[in-house]
């Protein structure tokens, strides 16, 4: 039998196109539906590694991606929101989380996906509001899934009669490894084990791969998929650095456990499609669910000996960024006002501490153009974003006790410097943006530029330190010399502009490389505003 080889090619890349835009639009769709609320769920539920596998399984529910889970896990651990041995949890249940994607698959609905697709378009084209349009995007993407599946299968259809690929399935069948290496090879390429497992299902469907064969290639997608949570935790911190090397290593042990008990596992699997009368996909789904619950349970004892392991493998001290608060005790508030406004106070100033940091690892950035230093600045910003709104909701909680005069102007001080702090970290990453502008596009500043810019940094991030300093002791001397060091600020800002003005009429400075300039002091010269702000506050009450 001859067989059309550009209608099997087109038919599989446009089904597997389809596929992974389904998958992509169902999860996407899911997200904005469900709220962006994946964050606080993993930070939320993360107490002890139980919990933590819940949290995966249901945050992998939700963005249908076992890779894009474990890659907000890597941030999270990266930026100090959980531990490693949380982080192990996680990245167990997103295993089990990502399986529920191939149960969809076996349910054999594909007729149906086309009028799924279409009412899923009328949500998103004839509906303005957010959540209908999101439900849409989902419906719009589990139709696109099931399309994809129906063409990837209907081009696979030929290669049951092909002899050569008769023989690979054979030679799967009879090595096993082989199946473990294709399984590991396309899910790296197409990063997607869920597009892997719907092959398979295809696969299985047309007759074209028997059980013995397919359940290794199952496998080998199990370790392809970890490449993803590997790229993300490049250039990161070493913290985020084992989380994906835990994936790694867990998948690693669990399909060598598996291919030692790979008999078995098929005699377990088969058994289980003749009792429940499974279809081809199910069969699949099954097999896939049962080895992700299986190695869960077996290693899940075992996430200390994980967690101890990569630390080996990767050794070091990390620079990890603290996102909690550390002072803000909710049963205070109902004791003592004061206390609970000390405590407020302690967080601030630690606030204040990352807003000078933050500062001088955008300095940093702009002398050396390091992309860790902005990584740094860019984690730092999230925790005093973070911060901003934990000591917020804090002192609101406060302003329901009954407080003395004192304690009210301490309240208003606190609740204003905290704003203050948070527009300093906006404004640095104003700054960091446009150093990335510059190394983007390749725009050049003067030795003079850059004397003139570290001149003023220096300046601000000493006036930003004596603020904090300030709001720490309310040391009027050092409010009025803060006050002083600001105006020094605003008038080198004019000063320096002016100059650059001068460089681009004599050609020394190209107009992009003055928007960068011009800019970068306008932003340093809002963060000495806002310092101001602090000790004037101060000054005010006193």
């Amino acid at each position: 039998m001859d067989i059309d080889v550009q209608s099997l090619i087109f038919d599989f890349i446009g089904g597997i196109g389809i596929f992974l835009l389904g998958i992509k639009f169902m999860g996407d769709g899911l997200q904005r539906s469900a709220g962006d609320r994946l964050r606080d769920i993993l930070d939320r539920f993360t107490s002890n590694p139980f919990l933590g596998v819940l949290a995966g399984i249901v945050v992998t529910l939700l963005i249908q991606s076992s890779s894009g889970t474990t890659v907000l896990t890597v941030g999270l651990v990266s930026a100090g929101f959980m531990t490693l041995r949380q982080a192990i949890g996680v990245i167990m249940g997103a295993n089990i989380g990502t399986t529920a994607t191939a149960f969809i698959i076996g349910i054999d609905i594909g007729e149906y996906a086309l009028p799924i697709l279409a009412v899923g378009s009328f949500l998103i084209f004839f509906f303005s509001n957010q959540k209908v349009t999101a439900i849409g995007q989902a419906l719009f993407g589990f139709g696109a899934l099931f399309f994809g599946l129906e063409l990837m299968s209907s081009g696979m259809s030929p290669l049951r009669t092909l002899d050569s690929f008769h023989e690979l399935t054979v030679s799967m069948s009879e090595t096993p490894i082989l199946g473990v290496v294709i399984g590991t090879v396309f899910t790296m390429v197409v990063q997607s084990s869920t597009a892997t497992i719907g092959i398979l299902q295809g696969l299985m469907s047309e007759g074209a791969i028997k059980l013995d064969a397919a359940i290794p290639v199952l496998l080998g997608d199990n370790l392809g998929t970890t490449i993803t949570a590997i790229i993300a935790s490049l250039g990161a911190s070493i913290a985020a650095k084992r989380a994906a090397l835990t994936h790694v290593v867990f998948n690693i042990i669990g399909v060598v456990i598996f291919m030692i008990l790979l008999s078995p596992f098929i005699s377990f699997v088969t058994y289980l499609q003749e009792q429940l009368s499974l279809n081809p996909s199910m069969t699949i789904a099954v097999a896939h669910g049962s080895y992700n619950i299986m190695n869960t349970a077996i290693q899940f004892s075992f996430i200390g000996a994980l967690a101890w392991i990569v630390t080996k493998l990767i050794p070091g001290e990390d620079m990890v960024i603290e996102y909690k608060p550390q002072h803000l005790d909710p049963i205070v508030i109902n004791k003592s006002s004061s206390l609970a406004l000390e405590q407020a106070k302690l967080e601030v100033l630690r606030m204040g501490d990352f807003a000078y940091k933050g500062l001088e690892e955008t300095l940093k950035y702009a002398q050396t153009l390091d992309t860790k230093h902005s990584e740094m600045a860019s984690q730092v910003e999230g925790a005093i974003n973070n911060l901003d709104r934990k000591i917020t909701e804090y002192l609101v909680a406060i302003s329901a006790e009954s407080m003395t005069k004192w304690e009210r102007d301490k309240h208003t001080l606190l609740m204003d410097s905290v704003r203050d702090i948070e527009r300093i970290g906006d404004h640095f990453e104003n700054i960091t943006e446009l150093i990335d502008y510059r190394i983007s596009n390749k725009v050049d500043l003067t030795d003079q530029a850059m004397d003139d810019l570290n001149s003023m940094f220096d300046l601000t991030l000493l006036t930003v330190k004596q603020s904090i300093e300030c709001l720490d002791n309310r040391d009027k001397e050092l409010a009025l010399e803060v006050i002083r060091k600001e105006e020094q600020i605003d008038q080198m800002e004019r000063k320096y502009r002016k100059r650059h003005i001068i460089r681009v009429n004599e050609g020394l400075c190209t107009a992009s490389a003055g928007i960068v300039f011009v800019d970068i002091l306008s932003n340093l010269e809002r963060i000495g505003d806002h310092a101001v702000n602090i000790v004037e506050e101060i000054l005010e009450q006193q």
